[in-house]
């Protein structure tokens, strides 16, 4: 990309269309949580509305963390519960 200004409006518009976490967007674009940050605090000089709408989704994906942590625990403990019950015994 080839500005601040250019990264920060397609990090913001990419998670407010997709309503996707700080950490996805970062995947996304092959950066790190900090530069996406900084990126959606940029953005209310940039862009108001669209800083808006950014904020809504992040404000959103704040409340519900600890769900999806809870979920990502639950399915890993599966996981592993399948693991055991395919696993010769020795």
């Amino acid at each position: 990309m080839r500005n601040m200004q250019e990264r920060a409006i397609v990090c913001g518009r990419y998670i407010a269309e997709t309503g996707c976490t700080v950490r996805a967007c970062a995947e996304k674009f092959g950066m790190s949580k900090s530069t996406v940050h900084k990126d959606t605090e940029r953005l209310e000089g940039y862009d108001r509305a669209l800083y808006e709408r950014v904020r809504r989704v992040l404000g959103v994906n704040l409340k519900e963390r600890h769900l999806r942590g809870g979920d990502a625990t639950r399915r890993m403990y599966a996981r592993r519960r399948e693991q055991e019950k395919s696993a010769p015994h020795v």
